[in-house]
């Protein structure tokens, strides 16, 4: 097991830093010059000789792939430079913003998880009947729905009509309902059938049958074996949507006025904020591929003949 760490971890390097440098290269060839950017973000009007101090400042004068290389040495100690708007590191500005889309993230996950759980099972036990159809119906609808029209959706029918919970802000409990289950919604949709399909598929296999011919409760069969192999590949697939979910929710966060990490990379876009984009970029593709490790391990975790396989590898 630490061998295959060891592995993974050495291989999400040169991920980490293609990932940067696609991002210095898009932001290179992109029309906006990084000095007018600085300048335009602080609503100062620069002259001829103030932006060619400021690139000579930025080092915007050198090779491209000198200017790469003292990016990443600064990445690499966590220096992503100063905010062009609030002239505070970069770094201390993605830190006081995770916590929210964290919180957002994991909320939304276990809501999904749940539902996931129920829906799939249900289905899968009652397949053909008018619960399979119900969560068929559902997941269709789910999974057509773009983000902020469900957000708005539920914003009508929970705020507004029904004035059950808040629309906005974060700090209570209520406040966290509707884009948790905003961003859930999708997910659920996607796994849920999946889900059913896999337990069906199991309750195919032949030690199912080997189970009811040693006498074993359906029940015990079904809870001890079916759904914790049918659950496998929806581990990873809630491993790969994990970090979608903290480096991806722009949209809802927008919609509900949530003081997390897309809604600052939005305003950072709009404000031609360089250094956010550039370490937002770099810290989502970061935290997207320790997620995938992450998965990996679980999964790993929950299923003796992959752990059985890597060790027959060593």
């Amino acid at each position: 097991m630490a061998s295959y760490i060891l592995k993974r971890v050495t291989a999400l390097v040169p991920l980490v830093l293609f990932a940067t440098l696609m991002t210095f290269m898009l932001i290179r060839l992109s029309p906006v010059d990084p000095a007018e950017a600085y300048f335009s973000a602080a609503n100062i009007k620069p002259s001829e000789e103030a932006l060619t101090e400021k690139r000579i400042e930025m080092g915007l004068d050198r090779p491209f792939i000198v200017q790469y290389v003292r990016v990443v040495k600064n990445m690499l100690k966590l220096d992503f430079g100063d905010s062009y708007l609030s002239s505070k590191p970069v770094g201390e500005e993605i830190l006081k913003r995770l916590p929210s889309t964290l919180q957002l993230a994991f909320s939304s996950m276990l809501l999904a998880l749940i539902g996931i759980l129920l829906l799939g099972y249900l289905s899968a036990v009652y397949a053909g009947g008018w619960v399979d159809r119900m969560v068929r119906i559902l997941s269709y609808i789910g999974a057509s729905l773009p983000q902020f029209l469900l957000g708005y959706l539920l914003i009508y029918i929970f705020a507004i009509r029904l004035d059950l919970l808040p629309v906005e802000g974060k700090g209570t409990l209520a406040q966290l309902v509707l884009p948790s289950l905003t961003l859930a919604v999708a997910i659920i949709a996607t796994y849920a059938r999946l889900f059913r399909e896999n337990i069906l598929e199991q309750l195919k296999q032949a030690y199912v049958d080997y189970g009811h011919t040693r006498g074993l409760r359906p029940r015990s069969i079904m809870l001890r074996h079916v759904v914790r192999l049918a659950v496998l590949p929806i581990i990873t697939g809630l491993g790969m949507n994990l970090g979608r979910l903290i480096t991806g929710t722009i949209i809802v966060e927008r919609v509900f006025s949530w003081p997390g990490l897309g809604r600052f990379f939005v305003e950072s876009i709009f404000n031609r904020d360089l250094p956010v984009i550039q370490g937002y970029v770099f810290f989502a593709a970061f935290l997207y591929l320790c997620t995938s490790l992450l998965t990996d391990l679980l999964h790993m975790a929950a299923d003796p003949q992959l752990r059985l396989r890597e060790k027959v590898r060593e």
